[in-house]
């Protein structure tokens, strides 16, 4: 994309805020070509906000457990709202203290009086309320906000399903992560996106303890932009679920692991049917380790590598390309604790340098890790012939 049409877009961030519902859009918007500033108040760029997974359990409400750390990338005290072209706010709990900071609510109504696209999900929405923004306006948010969000005059949607959204004027709301794709895809139209190339059929193979983010920002990034993703695990059906695996980078030798959101499938591992699709995704995590002994996931990994269809594989996924034995004479990168699978299938090995890039050699699209995201999943369009402009 022509950087002068470069669109840039501030996440108003805290402590606590939701995992996915942070860097889901973070990295799917920065995919898309788009400058994302994420900001705290009372923090710097390079300092982090702890995050919250939350999670649906079949309990009376959400669950939560300690998530990601989120590196910011821009000063709070330096942002000038002229500079940008649309707000993000994310849900979670940090929207019940910023929602009391009077620079947050300001900034809140610079971009509301100037009509640019604002996106907040969940209980990001407190924050709009405070802000004095939602008066006559069509709005939805995680249920427990409903009041807020009448009291502040707003005209309240059901979020049914909950991953319904919704968008009035320069306004769209959102009442959950799993409304994500929807979410994402009417920000960007509002922000003057177009999308291009048909949509496509990719297939996820998935297993237990994979890791979080490694699943869900690709899945629903794809998903943003009209494709038919199909996510499988073998043994398993869909509406199953597997566990995920949150690794993170905390100052030790190696990445830390907490348990991470329960990833539900949406399609039968024994259906899967190479020619249906048009690409191949494998996260990475722990579950490669054991999906590479399925002989099954092997041959539907050899299946895609004879028709030369897009295979895209990220961390520790390149351990089942390697038992796949498709790695030989190919470019490639990987976790570098993988690095040993991949030179002793044969490959080249490509340092990833710094471990935010990506490489693609042919049909094959390598990463390292999650902060490689953007540049993984703008690859993987290219292969796919899908192109973005504004």
């Amino acid at each position: 994309m022509d950087s002068a049409a470069q669109k840039h877009v501030l996440m108003i961030c805290g402590d606590y805020m939701e995992d996915y519902e942070a860097m889901v859009p973070f990295q799917t918007l920065q995919a898309y070509g788009i400058k994302v500033d994420a900001v705290c108040p009372g923090k710097k760029a390079g300092d982090k906000c702890p995050t919250a997974v939350h999670d649906f359990l079949g309990h009376q409400t959400y669950s939560e457990l300690r998530g990601h750390n989120f590196e910011l990338t821009a000063t709070f005290d330096d942002i000038d709202a002229r500079m940008y072209d649309g707000l993000v706010i994310p849900g979670g709990r940090a929207p019940e203290y910023l929602a009391l900071n009077e620079s947050v609510l300001r900034l809140v109504k610079k971009f509301s009086d100037s009509n640019k696209p604002i996106a907040s999900i969940c209980h990001g929405q407190l924050i709009l309320a405070a802000a004095g923004v939602l008066k006559e306006k069509m709005c939805t948010a995680y249920p427990a906000v409903k009041p807020a969000v009448v009291a502040a005059g707003g005209a309240w949607k059901e979020p049914e399903p909950i991953s319904a959204c919704f968008i009035d004027g320069n306004l769209i709301t959102g009442a959950a992560w799993p409304g994500h794709p929807e979410f994402i895809r009417l920000f960007f139209k509002a922000l003057g996106g177009e999308i291009t190339g048909l949509a496509k059929h990719v297939l996820f193979l998935c297993g237990d303890y994979m890791e979080d983010y490694e699943i869900m920002v690709p899945f629903q990034a794809l998903q943003s932009l009209g494709c038919n993703v199909k996510t499988v695990c073998p043994g398993k059906n869909a509406g199953d679920t597997c566990p995920t695996a949150i690794h993170d980078f905390e100052g030790d030798q190696t990445y830390s692991e907490k348990p991470g959101h329960n990833f539900m499938l949406n399609a039968n591992f024994e259906d899967v049917k190479v020619e249906d699709f048009d690409a191949l995704v494998i996260p990475g995590g722990r579950a490669p380790e054991y999906l590479a002994l399925n002989d099954k996931v092997l041959s539907i990994v050899k299946l895609f590598e004879e028709k030369k269809k897009t295979i895209a594989s990220i961390c520790h996924g390149q351990q089942i390309l390697a038992a796949a034995n498709i790695l030989k004479g190919k470019r490639c990168t990987a976790y570098p604790a993988v690095k040993l699978n991949v030179l002793l299938a044969g490959a080249e090995w490509l340092e990833p340098e710094p471990i935010t890039k990506c490489f693609t050699d042919g049909n094959l699209v390598t990463a390292a890790a999650w902060p490689a995201h953007p540049e993984f999943i703008s690859h993987i369009m290219v292969s796919l012939g899908i192109s973005v402009s504004f």
